[in-house]
């Protein structure tokens, strides 16, 4: 039973690895090639620095920002991403439409007053969905940064390959030791 039980933990482990490598190769891979925009299903996915917009997202958070077509589209309370004058993104809810719906007034749910310059209509990149994953934007800038990426292949990489030679070695030890079964020849 024991020995059984040794087999699918070892199957189990082996898998769970293997897959936890193949997974975190095709995130650095995908986020590289994305240009540090990671895209889930058409969403770009974007982290929290600020806590500007407590309580409706904490910071170190997580969001999902759907990328728009028409910067024009928006209503008061809406929450949008921008580019702001410093070339940094922010993300904060709509607190006045102005002229037409070329510029909008934003302010963050946490901050007394609206944000000193309006936004344009053409620095808007996405809308909030409503997708938050509370603190784990602290993992996500961990994973895109040089080291990062680093650790999250060589751990995976370096468990597979130590358990690799564990396996190979147990093998190797049976091969080599005689069955007590077997009748000696002579």
């Amino acid at each position: 039973m024991w020995r059984g039980m040794k087999k699918v933990i070892s199957g189990v482990t082996t898998s769970v690895l293997f897959i936890l490598l193949i997974v975190t190769v095709l995130a650095v891979i995908s986020n590289q090639a994305a240009d540090g925009e990671p895209n889930v299903f058409g969403y770009q996915l974007k982290t929290v620095l600020s806590g500007s917009m407590v309580p409706e997202f904490q910071t170190g958070s997580i969001i999902a920002i759907e990328p728009i077509e028409e910067p024009t589209q928006f209503e008061k309370g809406d929450v949008i991403t921008y580019i702001n004058p410093d070339d940094n993104l922010v993300t904060h809810r709509v607190h006045e439409v102005m002229n037409d719906d070329q510029q909008y007034i934003t302010k963050g749910d946490n901050n007394n007053a609206a944000d000193s310059e309006p936004v344009l209509a053409e620095n808007v990149v996405g809308q909030y969905t409503g997708f938050t994953v509370p603190y784990a934007g602290y993992v996500a800038n961990f994973a895109t940064s040089p080291e990062g990426a680093l650790f999250l292949l060589v751990v995976p990489g370096a468990l597979l390959f130590g358990y690799s030679i564990i396996i190979i070695s147990r093998a190797l030890r049976q091969i080599e030791t005689p069955d007590e079964k077997e009748p000696d020849s002579q």
